[in-house]
């Protein structure tokens, strides 16, 4: 490790995402976040959770939001909730995700919350889900995911 950068091969993941979500570093924050305005919220072994504000930069042709800024609220804090549990050297890959639309979101909607939890995690899979939620804890979407994990 030096000064500048970290060995993130030899960090868990958990310590890999409070690298990448250091409060005081918003720079290394990934970048599908800075598009779509979402951040990291909270976050432990095995728990992550996203906020973000849906508005009409985000809205599809209909005049909501658009379906893949839930897809990838949900895929964002499910995968991360495995990567928050990952041993130094693993990595993962999402190999399938399932989304259920619960109800519309618009800009009225105010912040939501995508909270994702570890529901198992193999030496080969894990399997993780999570769920979409306002301020007033109404229900948005929900999302399954099966992420393969490998040593790096």
């Amino acid at each position: 490790m030096n000064a500048v950068a970290p060995d993130l091969s030899k960090m868990t993941g958990l310590e890999q995402l409070q690298y990448a979500f250091d409060p005081e570093r918003p720079d290394r924050a990934p970048g599908i976040g800075k598009t779509l305005g979402f951040t990291v919220v909270e976050m432990e072994e095995g728990r992550v959770v996203f906020g973000g504000h849906p508005d009409e930069s985000v809205y599809n042709p209909i005049g909501t939001v658009h379906g893949g800024y839930a897809a990838t609220l949900l895929d964002s804090c499910v995968g991360c909730a495995v990567h928050s549990a990952l041993k130094a050297g693993q990595g993962y890959t999402t190999l399938e995700l399932k989304v259920a639309y619960h109800r519309a979101m618009t800009k009225d909607t105010g912040p939501v919350r995508a909270e994702g939890k570890v529901i198992t995690l193999g030496r080969r899979a894990a399997f993780a889900e999570g769920r979409l939620i306002d301020l007033e804890g109404r229900l948005y979407a929900t999302a399954t995911s099966t992420l393969l994990v490998f040593d790096r």
